[in-house]
């Protein structure tokens, strides 16, 4: 991919989860290149365990507020990706109204994990490092370095 797109939302069901690990990684990685926002079908609060395992990676998300696609100030995206089957549609029918490219990034979604909470936590590590491994083969210009 020899260009970056000036600005991509990332969205999934309710934004509290896997958009905004998504998000925070590709911030760190290239907010310093383009604009990157996060929305869900539905907003719900973000997920303590979402917090807690960017943090291990050194990425406070703390401060992020869920938001649907009715929410968005901004809709001039170049690219959406879409981690969840709900989401991909909604981004569908945003290309409608706006010339943008779609990506399906089908991501698992670690609310459904039971058990204790370092199960739980582990299946959260697992989401992020899958999600980080594919944000630096799709975007793999000027990343900043050790992330």
């Amino acid at each position: 991919m020899s260009d970056l797109p000036d600005a991509v939302l990332i969205a999934c069901t309710h934004n509290a989860v896997r958009s905004p690990m998504a998000e925070g990684i590709l911030k760190h990685l290239l907010g310093h290149k383009i604009f990157v926002d996060s929305v869900g079908v539905r907003s719900q609060e973000i997920d303590g365990f979402v917090i807690e395992v960017m943090d291990e990676i050194g990425i406070d998300i703390s401060k992020h507020r869920a938001k649907n696609f009715t929410d968005l100030e901004d809709s001039s995206f170049d690219l959406i990706i879409s981690l969840s089957p709900e989401a991909q549609h909604s981004a569908v029918e945003m290309t409608r109204t706006m010339a943008c490219d779609v990506e399906f990034w089908h991501t698992f979604d670690p609310t459904l994990i039971e058990g204790s909470r370092e199960t739980r936590l582990e299946s959260y590590r697992q989401v992020r490092d899958f999600l980080k491994k594919k944000i630096e083969a799709r975007f793999t210009l000027d990343l900043k370095p050790n992330l």
